[in-house]
């Protein structure tokens, strides 16, 4: 290598005069978005290897295209409880599958929705996807507006500016428990996902529905109770994992029959998992002593049952946000996209004894 070609910065030129290609090509090389004969990118790697050229700069890229190639996807409060949920997992994974294809990457953002300081002031972004269960008010869309970002949700934050994925989360939760009733269940309680107060698992009054700070627990308990009844026994989880719907299902459960409900409808499959932990710790079989259903359908090979459950397929539904973040960043303006669910029967309902 020449002196003077050390003293300044390799470039895509340079990498194309070496392998004796055009810059056009060297550059579909890189970008993998062309049809480039195997022995011709081969001579464009080593070529760069050569030079030790790094590949073209993502932000003069960026900048000639208008875009950053990024998508910040916005999950509730700490990672962490996401990445152990394999619904949200699956979620994200339809999602990334669907990014790629765009040829766009994914910026994970914690939203703790309180005034800490904005986690996206600093990243440049093309759009913004909320697409987990998140609280009808985000501090973000403001930010989000002012900046002439593109949003797409899974049904929060609630905002004329947000494009979302829809599901009938009341008319589902009413499905499932009109299975109940009409296996001769009378006696049904209902295990919600936090409706944003962040406390104890506990027993709650139905009135705290209509202050719900999430939109999808808040449905999902007025589709139990349209069916189940005024008065039905509700209990909130601090958490929506197994370890709390196993608390949720002993404070349910931990009582004379004559008080115990026959069915138990749960917000979600990992808290369906905990409520028949707590049965079968008190000594109840599921379902001869009690029925439990979930929300989700997501394989559990751990436990040992086939839940009856509301399926909503977790790889499609974030392919579906994926799309629509896709037709946004073409110029267009989606309408929201409905999505559809089913009722999957399986071992863990029966008639009551």
């Amino acid at each position: 290598m020449s002196p003077s070609r050390q003293t300044r910065k390799v470039t895509l030129r340079d990498v194309a005069e070496r392998a004796g290609v055009s810059i056009s090509t060297a550059s579909l090389v890189f970008s993998g978005r062309g049809p480039v004969a195997a022995a011709t990118a081969g001579r464009v790697h080593a070529a760069a290897a050569e030079l030790a050229y790094a590949g073209p700069d993502p932000l003069a890229s960026s900048l000639r295209q208008g875009r950053a190639g990024t998508v910040a996807v916005i999950v509730e409060d700490r990672l962490l409880h996401a990445f152990r949920d394999p619904f949200a997992l699956a979620v994200l994974d339809g999602l990334a599958q669907e990014l790629d294809d765009m040829g766009t990457s994914m910026l994970l953002v914690a939203d703790h929705g309180d005034s800490q300081p904005n986690p996206l002031a600093a990243h440049a972004i093309d759009a913004a996807i909320f697409p987990l269960c998140g609280r009808t008010v985000s501090p973000l869309v403001d930010h989000l507006l002012a900046r002439r970002i593109p949003m797409v949700g899974a049904g929060a934050p609630v905002h004329d500016e947000v494009v979302h994925v829809v599901i009938d989360e009341r008319g589902a939760s009413a499905t499932v428990t009109q299975h109940l009733v009409d296996l001769g269940h009378s006696a049904l309680a209902h295990v919600l996902m936090p409706i944003g107060r962040h406390r104890a698992t506990h027993r709650m009054d139905e009135a705290e529905l209509e202050h719900a700070a999430y939109p999808d627990a808040r449905d999902r308990g007025l589709g139990f109770l349209e069916v189940a009844g005024p008065g039905s026994p509700l209990v909130e989880a601090e958490f929506p994992d197994v370890a709390q719907g196993e608390v949720a299902g002993r404070i349910l459960l931990d009582a004379p029959a004559r008080r115990r409900p026959t069915g138990i409808v749960a917000q979600s499959d990992l808290l369906a998992a905990g409520v028949i932990r707590a049965a079968e710790g008190l000594g109840l079989r599921v379902p001869q002593d009690v029925s439990v259903t979930g929300f989700d359908g997501v394989d559990l090979p751990w436990l040992d049952r086939r839940l009856t459950t509301v399926e909503q397929p977790g790889e499609a539904k974030g392919r579906l946000l994926g799309s629509l973040t896709r037709r946004a960043l073409a110029g267009e303006a989606p309408d929201d996209a409905p999505f559809e669910v089913r009722l999957r029967i399986g071992d863990t309902t029966a008639p009551p004894a």
